[in-house]
């Protein structure tokens, strides 16, 4: 063993990683150690214990040499995606091969299947825990669906079409952070920045003086862009800004062709239809369906196109209620870029609500400690920060969860909250480690990232929060408590693994409704000026405005779920991926907002061409639809009522992907799931 591989921080397997520690050149020799070890014990426990496959002899060793290889791979990426440098994306990127090989190997190794199937077989099957048969039934079907059944061309070839999709996926993500950050917008002129709100012209300030700049600086990134497309009052530069945005990782606008993902997408596109016909599903959809509750593509297609149907009318108010306003401003063609910063001084003028202005009330420390008590209130569960714990990045926070019943620790979350340099656009949580006992008896505890991008701290200044970046948290903490309060102990189907992808989003969508209640805005607001929570006036007014153009929101992310499928669903090689041609036929059919015909929106959608989410963005909707549901009988019985949160925690929280979240979610609601719950919560008419 040579000095790299016995100083390695990443083959530490016990307690959590030593982030600092890590450096490029650790990755690949970790990576190639833990698969070797992977491989080893799958050959070793098949091939010793064919003849009488159990639980304990096939499964227990072979999960515990996969948590080793899924700790060091969930710290790279990780990394990859928190701290990006070009050292450390190389390292990473050198790895995909490796991983994509052994995955299609371990996909493939026929002893393993058989065994499995042995099991599956036995008598003693019965007598395993669901979550156990879960696991195996789940590890048969991933088998068949990597390509267990094809004969040894077709199995070289599906390793072959795996392998360049985790490398072309990786550069399409690559390319999209690479574009976002090439591009500036240098203002110098105090008048080209009217309207733009301290906190923004701040942000900006630090970003130019960090560049050796005067003036301002604006960024593509969230925190930059999101305010100056809302509050800038110069239109040109709007227009300007807005094109960058749109036209990023494309052949045109900014950086033309130095990012372009056209090329990419379309071959990822036919390779995963490839790779869906070489597996005998009829399109890379029907392959995406075999993991997920929907049943098949017609009925995807049918519930997005109802919803669109019943929300267009009142979307077409909407927009035509905005087109009017604008007027009044002298702008009788309204653009896209016109579309946020019209949509703020209208929902000001309705309901007296300006986003930024109510920063004030949602200092972070405010709003995460009152996040934790609403956790704290719901589950009965405790979140202290621990300090001098092993970070990335010194503005990053772990904190451990502690059940209040017993007083013992149950998990761990860091939470990374700001926008920088080398960092990925978004917010998202994952998972460091999951819950299962290891194979000395000790629990390993779950252990997660809760990632966003939020206004940085200048200075000495404390970051505030809008009320959309608070939402947005809650959302992600929603994650992160499917994870953290999982009761089961088998890793493939503990916390968020195993759970179909059009049920993952339940728990998120369903904990962003606790930021709107106003028994929780009472401890989740705070202003310094005032020594006050938000007013009961701003406080109604927040609440009243909560569904301001939320059928214009519900069509957009319609038009993302059809989108996508449908470029899935309908690919045919003869024609290419006719991906600008489906956008259009889904604008004509979903949108009701002005259009900027150059717009490359696709050449951004990391959410499908890289983060597992192909086929299946319309998840978010159909979570949407059980979270809107499952909140109705919290607002029937009690936001913190004891026994529905009991409830829920049992049936969705803690159970993972081991039992049927369709069949949870209808024991909980005591009726099958409807989707006029999100309608109405939604303030869509019918």
């Amino acid at each position: 063993m040579n000095n790299i591989e016995l100083d390695n921080p990443l083959l530490k397997f016990s307690g959590l990683p030593d982030f600092s520690l890590i450096k490029p050149e650790h990755v690949k020799p970790a990576l190639e150690k833990v698969i070797k070890k992977c491989k080893q014990t799958i050959i070793d426990v098949c091939q010793k214990n064919s003849e009488d496959p159990t639980w304990d002899n096939i499964m227990a060793p072979i999960e515990e040499a996969s948590d080793c290889l899924g700790k060091v791979w969930s710290v790279v990426s990780h990394l990859n995606s928190v701290n990006n440098t070009k050292e450390l994306r190389e390292a990473h990127d050198a790895c995909l091969p490796l991983l994509s090989e052994y995955s299609s190997w371990a996909g493939q190794y026929k002893p393993m299947y058989e065994a499995l199937l042995k099991i599956e077989a036995s008598d003693a099957f019965g007598r395993l825990s669901i979550p156990q048969r879960k696991s195996i039934t789940n590890e048969i079907k991933d088998f068949k669906l990597s390509g267990i059944g094809l004969d040894e061309a077709d199995q070289e070839k599906y390793k072959k079409i795996v392998s360049r999709l985790s490398e072309i996926e990786s550069k399409f993500s690559n390319n999209v952070l690479d574009a976002t950050h090439a591009y500036i917008l240098h203002v110098t002129n105090e008048d080209d920045v009217k309207g733009l709100p301290e906190s923004s012209l701040n942000l900006a300030k630090e970003e130019a003086k960090h560049r050796k700049l005067d003036g301002y600086v604006f960024t593509l990134e969230m925190p930059s862009y999101l305010p100056f497309i809302s509050y800038c009052e110069n239109r040109d530069l709007r227009e300007k800004i807005y094109k960058a945005y749109s036209t990023r990782a494309s052949e045109i606008g900014e950086n033309a062709g130095e990012f372009d993902n056209n090329a990419i997408m379309e071959e990822i596109l036919d390779l995963r239809s490839q790779l869906a016909t070489l597996l005998g599903f009829k399109s890379y959809a029907h392959y995406s369906l075999a993991r997920k509750m929907a049943d098949t593509p017609e009925t995807v297609i049918s519930f997005l196109k109802d919803l669109a149907k019943k929300s267009k009318k009142q979307g077409e108010k909407e927009v035509a209620k905005l087109r009017k306003f604008a007027k009044e401003f002298g702008i009788d063609d309204l653009k896209p870029w016109d579309m946020a910063f019209f949509s703020e001084k209208l929902q000001k003028k309705l309901y007296s609500i300006d986003q930024e202005a109510l920063r004030e009330y949602f200092p972070e420390d405010v709003v995460v400690k009152g996040l934790f008590e609403v956790a704290h209130r719901l589950y009965g569960i405790t979140l202290k920060q621990r300090l001098g714990v092993d970070v990335w990045n010194d503005q990053v926070k772990c904190f451990d969860v502690y059940e209040d019943k017993f007083g013992s620790r149950i998990g761990s979350l860091y939470m990374d909250l700001y926008a920088r340099p080398g960092k990925r656009g978004g917010a998202w949580m994952d998972e460091c480690q999951t819950r299962r006992y290891r194979d000395d008896g000790f629990l390993q505890l779950p252990a997660t990232y809760l990632v966003c991008n939020f206004t940085r701290p200048v200075g000495d200044s404390k970051t505030h929060l809008t009320h959309d970046e608070v939402t947005t948290l809650f959302h992600e903490f929603g994650h992160a408590l499917n994870h953290l309060l999982t009761k089961i102990d088998i890793p493939g189907v503990s916390g968020i693994n195993g759970v179909p992808w059009d049920a993952v989003e339940l728990p998120s969508q369903f904990n962003e409704n606790f930021a709107w209640q106003e028994e929780v805005l009472k401890f989740l607001s705070f202003s310094e000026k005032t020594k006050s929570s938000l007013p009961k006036d701003k406080l109604d007014a927040l609440n009243k405005a909560k569904n301001y153009h939320s059928a214009m929101a519900m069509l957009r992310q319609i038009e993302f779920a059809l989108f996508d499928f449908r470029i899935h669903y309908e690919y045919d090689k003869s024609k290419g991926a006719r991906i600008f041609e489906i956008l259009d036929d889904v604008k004509k059919e979903v949108s009701v907002v002005p259009n900027y015909e150059n717009s490359r929106f696709p050449n951004c959608f990391t959410h499908i061409f890289s983060g597992g989410y192909a086929a299946g963005y319309y998840s978010y909707k159909w979570a949407e639809v059980l979270a809107a549901d499952a909140f109705s009988v919290f607002e029937k019985n009690g936001i913190f009522d004891k026994q529905t949160a009991n409830n829920f925690e049992d049936l969705i929280l803690a159970c993972g992907g081991a039992y049927d979240p369709l069949v949870n979610i209808e024991k909980f609601l005591g009726r099958k799931p409807s989707v006029d719950s999100l309608l109405k919560q939604s303030g869509i008419e019918q």
